[in-house]
């Protein structure tokens, strides 16, 4: 994949081309920013450029036999670990080989990847995907060994966070005493969460929002979009081209997430308690996805409704539907009840995510935001 498919990182391509063609990458980089912003095709670019056989300007030459085996991600040396999940009738810890087809596919589909499209992928039914200790036994293995083609191996490890406390002890102990020639490229959402030792091993790099002009160049070019609606979607998007993409496929998702907030704001100002527990019951019937999703959303619209009320129009990151309803709403959210009803939604969210039971979540949630509504 040459940079040039990369939407903007201009200065992150510079440096990387730079780092490879005089040959001094680091043993060991952190890509880190929210996800969106290019940190899997920049690590996939990166890790073609190492092991292509004739790289120019520090770049993958697209043509030599190495560059087609990571067309197609299939390279010997080019090792992967992400998230994954216990397969069904097994006992034993997962491992990332085991879901490298699917891993594929799904690259090949668009190697901007997000968090979300790949639990879709992997069909969790509420599993929690992780990386687990099996995995580190397992790279440490494939890395002691020759390079297959005779140059650098590279590891590509995404979601970093995700790695358990054993794994990334198994994970310190390579990065301390990395072999030769070998470049592990970790990428997190949430650097926070990595033991400080992993990331004081790195060198980190962080990835801005894509500048909203340059998203709004490429949503026209990629999905053909008009320049006022590609410039919309991309100020909307916050310079993340996943939230963009996944906004153009997930109109109908968008659609109901927001009906069900304004529904369940406007029956908690009216303290219908009644039509709350039927709305609760609705939304105890989602999955445990969707239900997160809900709450991420519900975070995202207080917020944005918060910050209307500055008629600072330029900070706002709002659907057509959604100004028109914070127009009548954004009153309702100032500055006494803005930071509890948010810690609320949270708190209800990590409820969620421990499985705890979401009709007793969502209707407790209810209660307190009436409560805080008339702050």
């Amino acid at each position: 994949m040459s940079q040039n498919a990369i939407i903007g990182q201009t200065h992150i391509k510079q440096l990387l081309a730079h780092m490879v063609e005089t040959e001094r990458v680091p043993h060991a980089l952190l890509f880190t920013g929210e996800e969106g912003r290019g940190q899997i095709p920049m690590a996939l670019a990166l890790a073609e450029a190492l092991l292509c056989e004739h790289p120019v300007n520090g770049q993958a030459c697209g043509t030599c036999p190495g560059c087609h085996l990571n067309s197609k991600f299939i390279h010997p040396d080019l090792h992967f670990v992400f998230p994954v999940v216990k397969r069904k009738n097994k006992s034993d810890a997962p491992l990332s080989d085991q879901y490298l087809a699917l891993w594929r596919e799904a690259l090949t589909e668009s190697r901007y990847l997000g968090a979300e499209r790949w639990r879709e992928t992997l069909n969790t039914e509420n599993q929690q995907p992780g990386i687990f200790t099996k995995e580190a036994e397992n790279i440490t293995g494939k890395i002691s060994l020759k390079a297959s083609l005779g140059g650098y191996k590279v590891v590509i490890v995404w979601q970093a966070e995700l790695m358990n406390e054993e794994t990334a002890n198994k994970l310190l102990k390579l990065l301390e005493e990395p072999p030769e020639r070998t470049v592990f490229i970790l990428i997190s959402a949430q650097p926070e969460r990595l033991l400080t030792t992993i990331v004081s091993r790195t060198q980190e790099i962080a990835f801005p929002p894509i500048p909203t002009d340059t998203l709004a160049v490429a949503l026209e070019q990629k999905h053909g979009l008009s320049p006022e609606m590609a410039h919309d979607l991309a100020h909307r998007s916050n310079g993340n081209y996943i939230k963009a993409c996944r906004e153009l496929q997930g109109a109908a998702d968008n659609a109901q997430d927001f009906d069900m907030f304004v529904l369940f704001m406007r029956l908690c100002y009216a303290r219908k308690i009644k039509d709350l527990s039927e709305w609760t019951d609705r939304m105890a019937e989602r999955g445990r996805e969707r239900q997160k999703a809900f709450l991420d959303y519900c975070q995202r619209m207080l917020r944005e409704n918060f910050i209307y009320n500055f008629r600072r129009p330029e900070l706002n990151y709002l659907n057509p539907r959604e100004a028109d309803f914070a127009t009548r709403f954004a009153p309702f959210i100032n500055e006494r009840n803005v930071i509890p009803l948010m810690r609320e939604f949270d708190s209800a969210r990590r409820d969620i995510v421990q499985n705890t039971n979401a009709r007793m979540v969502f209707f407790d949630l209810s209660i307190k935001t009436i409560v805080l509504l008339i702050r």
